[in-house]
């Protein structure tokens, strides 16, 4: 499954006060993540993207994901469980930037597709134990 989120930039998503993108998730791993920066962001247009109080994109707190023009891709590896499915983005911009669009886009598969057998099976079926 893959999910879309964006986000239109206008002049008031500033640092101060950007424009909270909620993304409603299912439960299952978080395998691949996009963010999609239109041509005419020219690195201005900042996305960070949370759980709860953590920001789990970029990795390094308190810096943001930037682009023009550009695709900023990677695989992850992410559980998200029943209850807890809910990720939000933070995007902003320098005060003039606006009428340019980011699109965030999430691939989620359930855990088993991703990771059929555990650790533990892996072994056991390796041992040849039941």
């Amino acid at each position: 499954m893959f999910y879309v989120f964006d986000h239109s930039m206008v002049t008031g998503n500033t640092k101060a006060k950007p424009a909270l993108v909620p993304m409603d998730l299912t439960a299952g791993i978080v395998h691949q993540v996009d963010v999609l920066f239109q041509d005419g962001c020219d690195h201005k247009a900042r996305v960070q993207i949370f759980r709860g109080s953590l920001q789990l994109w970029p990795s390094n707190r308190g810096k943001a994901l930037r682009g023009n023009a550009t695709v900023v891709s990677f695989r992850e590896f992410v559980e998200l469980e029943t209850g807890d499915c809910d990720l939000y983005a933070l995007i902003w911009g320098d005060p003039v930037i606006s009428a340019v669009e980011v699109v965030i886009q999430i691939g989620l598969l359930p855990k088993k597709v991703i990771q059929p057998m555990s650790f533990e099976e892996l072994v056991k079926a390796a041992a040849g134990v039941e």
